[in-house]
């Protein structure tokens, strides 16, 4: 007897069910509806159409009705919403545009409703010129405003992912933006130490960045909305963005018993079944299990859906397809930059109380001979018995595929240990011998072997200056051309030698320009008797944390990407033969 299987929405979630539905069981009766006109699009391709990177439209139509219709022989009505569920009778609720309020029975469902944006009550916040992006028709709103309206400068509420692009992409077409995020820093899924240069990248581009600041009110302007931020300042703007979050849009089902979370999420098992009989949920309206910390959670990801849809499916055809849990792995460009993450930051680890240890390294993206050699910055958090618990990196070239590599050995359960044997591709063009990956495994093994010990630039500021002694061991240029306040300068090579100038009593905290030569001036020190910590990353790290201590004689760092070479980082106008003399001999050179 052949199923009757009703998808409620479409996109990532709803759309992947209703297509494995088909290839597994062709004798279903398969019926989506769809509130709005689309049924299946690039919900993250919508800022890059509105900034016109994207420049045709229909590109961002995965599926139409048509096309579901005639691949799949799904029956897709779409400005057809479900408003309400009867478990109990296996009747679901429908206005249609078309059809008006009729029922529809079923044997199976799969709840794929999304999420909406957020828009809480402000004064002021249903003003025209106050837009929010969600779909295909948010985005065409966004863009009509933009093109039509002469938008000289907008404001974006919310530095997520999507406000962050939007800022972008508004920035691309020549607006004047400002991005206001009420948290002390944008794109919560990063670390503090990591997002200072997604932070700074904004701002280098001429984008207002305000940190710390909410939404007071809103007010309608003859020309524009005026925008009153809690701490009473006051911006003007032809257009707003709101960007500020989502949340599931479940209010269709409060009287359907099916258990929803605190927040209104759709509790599912981890065949994606939800408590009632036959009746399965996917996508951003459901809470998973975080992969890492094993605690619910809610992701809105779109890789995750399309998995959930097609576990759905399964489960429904007959298959007993489990969901294993969301890590997050997440990316985004800001302008010249990539950054990337997976697992848990320290924030969650912390709220959590489970035990962590980082390493930060800032290697190149691939061999430093080869031109064009840029650096990155990847931050690895794993437990003390070296199981990798997330990753992050930020950087210009190679930062995709370096936290994929970290994502895939973190779902597989690996440690640091693990990093350090993959045998991944080289060619001088596309990494290293020893790949970053590779290098942050053989950093962070060190730590855990006791090899190394490491201070953080945020420890590092509060340092004890009478009993301890701050050295420097990168060579003269580097020292001149900036060192942190107080540093003894011992280049690493000359350091044997001098061990006599150290005193034994004090505890040393020493750094080179990224952290190698520390290691290697950390080992000379520690099997001569000193008590040693390398500063983690280096004095690089130490130049991007927002929070770092005194600089002398600090050098320009706006081209921080455009790397001579991934250990020395020479500044430009340096001495020609001193730089190349200095390259040659650290070429490859295996300090790890």
């Amino acid at each position: 007897m052949s199923k009757k299987v009703l998808v409620v929405g479409g996109v990532a979630g709803g759309a992947s069910a209703a297509a494995r539905l088909r290839r597994l069981d062709e004798s279903a009766e398969i019926i989506m509806f769809e509130r709005d006109e689309y049924i299946s699009f690039a919900n993250c391709g919508l800022p890059y159409y509105i900034g016109e990177t994207i420049k045709e439209r229909e590109k961002l139509l995965v599926q139409t009705p048509e096309s579901m219709k005639n691949r799949f022989n799904i029956d897709v009505r779409v400005n057809s919403e479900v408003i309400s569920l009867d478990t109990r009778k296996k009747l679901v609720t429908v206005r249609s545009k078309d059809r008006g309020m009729y029922l529809e029975t079923y044997d199976y469902v799969v709840l794929s409703p999304g999420a909406r944006a957020i828009k809480p009550y402000i004064e002021g916040i249903n003003s025209k010129r106050i837009l929010t992006l969600r779909n295909i028709p948010d985005t065409d709103s966004i863009k009509d405003y933009v093109d039509n309206q002469g938008v000289n400068s907008a404001v974006v509420i919310g530095g997520g992912f999507v406000g962050v692009e939007m800022a972008e992409n508004l920035k691309h077409r020549g607006v004047d933006v400002t991005l206001v995020e009420a948290a002390p820093h944008v794109l919560a899924p990063f670390d503090t130490d990591i997002v200072a240069a997604v932070e700074k990248e904004i701002s280098d581009n001429e984008v207002q960045l305000i940190l710390n600041d909410g939404v007071k009110s809103f007010k309608d302007l003859e020309n524009g909305v005026e925008i009153t931020l809690n701490s009473e300042k006051k911006l003007k703007a032809d257009l707003v963005i709101l960007a500020i979050g989502v949340i599931p849009d479940t209010g269709f089902l409060k009287e359907s018993g099916i258990k929803l979370g605190a927040k209104g999420h759709i509790l599912v098992n981890e065949n994606m079944a939800t408590n009632a009989e036959n009746v399965y949920a996917v996508g951003d309206a459901i809470e998973v299990v975080d992969f890492v910390n094993k605690q619910n959670t809610a992701v809105p990801l779109a890789g995750p859906a399309n998995k959930q849809g097609r576990i759905a499916a399964d489960n429904i055809a007959g298959l007993n397809t489990t969901y294993k849990g969301t890590q997050g792995t997440s990316i985004i460009k800001v302008f010249g930059l990539t950054a990337a993450s997976t697992g848990n930051n320290e924030r969650t680890l912390k709220r959590l109380n489970i035990p962590y240890k980082t390493i930060t390294v800032h290697p190149a993206a691939h061999a430093s001979y080869y031109p064009g050699a840029l650096m990155m910055t990847l931050k690895l958090i794993f437990s003390e018995e070296g199981k990798i618990l997330g990753a992050q990196g930020v950087g210009s070239d190679g930062v995709d595929k370096r936290i994929d590599v970290i994502a895939t050995v973190l779902r597989l359960g690996g440690t640091v240990t693990d990093l350090t044997e993959l045998e991944l591709c080289y060619a001088p063009p596309y990494s290293s011998a020893k790949d970053p990956v590779n290098m942050a495994g053989y950093v962070a093994e060190n730590l855990l072997a006791g090899r190394v010990d490491v201070i953080s630039t945020e420890q590092l500021v509060s340092y004890d200056r009478e009993n301890t002694i701050l050295l420097d061991v990168r060579t003269d240029i580097e020292f001149n051309a900036g060192h942190i306040e107080g540093a003894l300068h011992i280049p690493v090579d000359g350091l044997r030698g001098r061990l006599g100038e150290l005193d034994k009593d004090k505890e040393i905290l020493e750094y080179c320009q990224i952290g190698l030569r520390g290691y290697v001036a950390s080992r000379i020190l520690t099997q001569n008797g000193f008590r040693v910590k390398n500063l983690d990353g280096g004095f690089k790290s130490c130049l991007l944390s927002p929070v770092k201590p005194g600089i002398a004689n600090p050098v320009e760092t706006s081209g921080e990407q455009q790397l001579i070479d991934p250990e020395t980082q020479v500044i430009k106008g340096s001495e020609k033969k001193e730089v190349s003399d200095y390259k040659k001999s650290h070429r490859d050179c295996g300090m790890c």
